[in-house]
């Protein structure tokens, strides 16, 4: 039994790799792809746009389809229409048919790390201790390896279409030997039909805002942070990408450390020490904008933003009135939404007020976390 818990636990964990590394690879091919087509910037802005707007159309039915379905099936079928639209991405060379494909791809992207995390969740029932920060860490790993894998694709001039064939023909060959592998106990309907659009309750709605912080934050530093190391901190426009490396390794770190703090500190005192570490580190990256002491900001900000959205999906997966895979849904959609709105906010705030003060702005996010952390009742505590 021991040795069967073990091999899922691998199986899944693999899935959260192969997600994020069909991601990376599409990220770190953007400016390529961009190129071929010759897009403007607000061509590109428009095509970019796709991908989140499948994701988003695709998220209130993702939990029913994992009730109805079971979260194996739909993660078997996800990963493969992920890898295979992963090529498409790479394929089209007009902007209507990226877009159209983008789409696609995101809403397969969002069936996939809904059923991958419900897999996560029904696993973790096997365990005293928290294993969820370890599987969005392979996901922080594998963009770290597809970035990497891309630059020397790119230094290779390797087109994106066969960058991403090998890329995709490594998803299916992985999907097809962990497939045995993965729990097969939530395919099975449990009897109680839930509706196509779930309402969170009020417990799910307050990690729905948590995750919805959160992902304004990580929207902050994934968009805007090369700008605020130009503009901000003046650095040196080599060392402008230090500033995300940063904060990606950190929480990369972050989340493989963050079942052992949960296991130290339990999930309630956790949370309110990532809500504090990320406002902590974005007021002093407006504080003291040097180079040195942003780095370090990052770095905090990263290891504070590491382990929120694990425990928020952790905990909403122990939802009682929802199906893991409805009420990681009904998360999912609200966190969302703070990540499609985070960047063009601080875009907007940057404008008027200035990117500094935007970024002291969006600190406050973290202590939101915190207040909101404080509602979380029964096994949060």
């Amino acid at each position: 039994m021991h040795r069967n818990i073990t091999t899922q636990r691998i199986a899944i964990g693999i899935a959260f790799f192969v997600y994020g590394l069909c991601f990376a690879s599409w990220a770190s091919r953007i400016p390529d792809i961009r190129n071929m087509l010759g897009l403007s910037e607000a061509q590109l802005g428009f095509v970019l746009f796709a991908l989140p707007v499948g994701t988003l159309v695709s998220l209130p039915a993702s939990g029913w389809l994992v009730g109805r379905i079971g979260s194996k099936r739909i993660a078997i079928g996800a990963a493969a229409c992920y890898a295979l639209l992963l090529i498409g991405i790479g394929y089209w060379n007009n902007m209507y048919s990226l877009m159209v494909n983008l789409m696609f791809f995101g809403a397969a992207g969002n069936l996939l790390n809904i059923s991958i995390n419900t897999q996560a969740v029904a696993l973790s029932r096997h365990y005293e201790k928290p294993i969820m920060g370890a599987f969005h860490g392979m996901w922080s790993i594998a963009g770290f390896v597809g970035a990497g894998i891309g630059a020397l694709m790119i230094d290779g001039r390797v087109s994106p279409f066969h960058h991403f064939i090998s890329i995709a023909t490594l998803t299916l060959v992985c999907i097809a030997g962990i497939s045995a592998y993965l729990i097969a106990q939530d395919e099975a309907p449990t009897g109680k039909r839930e509706p196509l659009f779930s309402i969170p309750d009020k417990p799910l709605a307050i990690l729905g805002v948590i995750a919805f912080c959160a992902m304004i934050g990580e929207g902050a530093l994934y968009d805007w942070s090369g700008i605020y190391m130009e503009k901000v901190v003046g650095a040196k426009q080599e060392l402008v990408g230090y500033g995300l490396s940063a904060f990606l390794f950190s929480m990369a770190a972050g989340r493989f450390l963050s079942d052992w703090t949960v296991r130290r500190m339990g999930y309630k005192n956790t949370l309110l020490f990532s809500g504090g570490m990320t406002s902590t580190g974005l007021l002093i990256a407006v504080a003291f904008p040097g180079f040195g002491t942003v780095i370090a900001a990052f770095l905090l900000v990263g290891i504070g933003s590491s382990a929120i959205i694990p425990l928020v999906y952790s905990l909403a997966g122990k939802s009682g009135k929802l199906s893991p895979g409805a009420a990681l849904a009904a998360v999912t959609t609200i966190g969302f939404c703070g990540f499609l709105i985070g960047p063009p906010l601080i875009g907007f705030m940057a404008e008027f007020i200035g990117l500094r003060i935007a970024y002291a702005t969006i600190a406050f996010m973290g202590m939101i976390i915190m207040l909101l952390t404080t509602k979380i009742k029964g096994t949060a505590a």
